[in-house]
């Protein structure tokens, strides 16, 4: 039963079903073991009429991380059409805080990974999806603090209007608010940080294949779509994420070859910071920022200035490893000193109690922020023989998002149920 708006939320018993889960299922992938066995087993309890819903919504996933989203994602949806609600049980015997994640119906890297955050918590995690035409339900499940996990993507708007509508009745702490997360779209963000001291953001201008066209042929000038826009410019079809249909542009002719290529209608451009260091190579950071404090995530160090962890190889350089190692211990006292008020100001701004920043240092010292988002994967995965400095700093990650569950919980503890 969908919940009125208007009415007061209850809590009642949840009626959850259990599953394997994200992390677990994903860390499985990233070592290398073989999901195909466990889909099938899936499969035939399936056919057989003997799958619980956990079960189908692990085979979703299953499904997705052997390379198959559409069918993946078909899978979950008819999942998720006649039940919303999972538990992934904590680590420890009794829970000591119960968790509710809002999430949206979208593919597995549409919603923020928490279950790689609670890993090793006494946490208890409920993740409740809030599908369109369903809604949230009138009673909701037990919990002690809520977070919305959707991201600021299409496919969630309907998901965070839906949350957004009954969130001033929420009986218990509510993070990561619906309407606070829309600052993350692309188009948006440099909006929100313009005029940061010590901060670089390019704008992310929205431009049509047609604009592009007309600029490849000279028939109207890059102030013509906005006014900051030049050459070098970066495109990306709007909507994509980890680099897909990203690239440089230095000239016109460059413009109308990426045009060739793509068949998209809509992109977004800026202008290209290019943030070499003196030594030719290029740094990007990714930080965590839990309950407004700074986190380093990972440092990727390439010759490249489209630059993500996977492709900079930082397994193979003993080298690029050693100089993350020392960002990631001198982070406090140096990186996160260096930039604290564009760091402070930008997590003021921003609202959210949680999210993740993919920045990098211009050739003036200044943050030079890429993007940010609420569901980027943080994890504790690498091999420790490759990466011993990443699980202590996960471990530190980890510890302060829990930490700030909790103090949010105990803020709400008096809330009316």
């Amino acid at each position: 039963m969908q919940h009125p708006v208007s009415a007061p939320l209850c809590m009642t018993t949840a009626n959850y079903a259990d599953r394997i889960g994200f992390a677990q299922l994903t860390r499985q992938a990233f070592e290398g073991v073989d999901l195909h066995p466990l889909r099938d087993q899936l499969l035939t309890r399936i056919a057989a009429g003997t799958a619980l819903a956990g079960e189908g919504l692990d085979l979703s996933l299953i499904t997705q991380l052997l390379g198959d989203k559409e069918q993946g994602l078909a899978i979950q949806s008819e999942v998720l059409a006649f039940h919303q609600l999972f538990r992934t049980p904590s680590a420890a015997p009794k829970p000591g805080l119960r968790v509710l994640a809002l999430a949206a119906d979208i593919d597995m890297g549409g919603n923020t990974p928490i279950e790689f955050l609670l890993e090793g918590s006494d946490i208890e995690l409920l993740t409740l999806y809030v599908v369109e035409g369903v809604g949230l339900p009138k009673d909701l499940p037990e919990h002690d603090v809520a977070i919305v996990v959707a991201s600021d993507s299409e496919e969630c708007r309907e998901a965070l209007a839906s949350i957004g509508r009954v969130a001033p009745h929420w009986p218990r702490p509510l993070l990561n608010r619906p309407d606070r997360i829309g600052n993350l779209d692309r188009d948006k963000l440099h909006r929100l940080l313009a005029g940061v001291p010590g901060l670089d953001i390019p704008a992310t201008i929205h431009a049509t294949r047609a604009q592009l066209s007309d600029l490849s042929r000279g028939q109207i000038a890059c102030r013509d779509i906005a006014a900051e826009l030049r050459f070098p410019m970066i495109a990306r079809p709007r909507g994509s994420h980890a680099g897909v249909g990203l690239a440089k542009l230095d000239d016109a002719a460059a413009i109308a070859a990426y045009l060739a290529e793509r068949d998209e209608q809509d992109f977004f451009v800026a202008r290209f910071v290019d943030y070499v260091s003196p030594d030719g190579l290029y740094r990007k950071y990714r930080l965590a920022m839990v309950d407004g404090k700074p986190y380093a995530c990972h440092m990727a160090i390439a010759d490249r200035w489209d630059i993500w962890y996977l492709n900079a190889y930082m397994a193979f350089s003993e080298e690029k490893r050693a100089e993350e190692a020392i960002f990631m211990r001198d982070f406090e006292h140096a990186f996160a000193a260096r930039h604290g008020s564009a760091l402070d100001e930008m997590s003021r701004r921003v609202g959210l109690d949680y999210f993740i920043v993919d920045c990098a240092e211009n050739q003036s010292n200044e943050l030079l922020v890429f993007e940010a988002d609420n569901t980027a994967v943080v994890h504790n995965m690498d091999s420790p023989d490759v990466f011993p400095y990443k699980p202590p700093q996960m471990r530190k990650i980890f510890a302060a998002f829990s930490a700030m569950l909790s103090r949010h919980a105990g803020a709400g503890a008096g809330s009316a149920t």
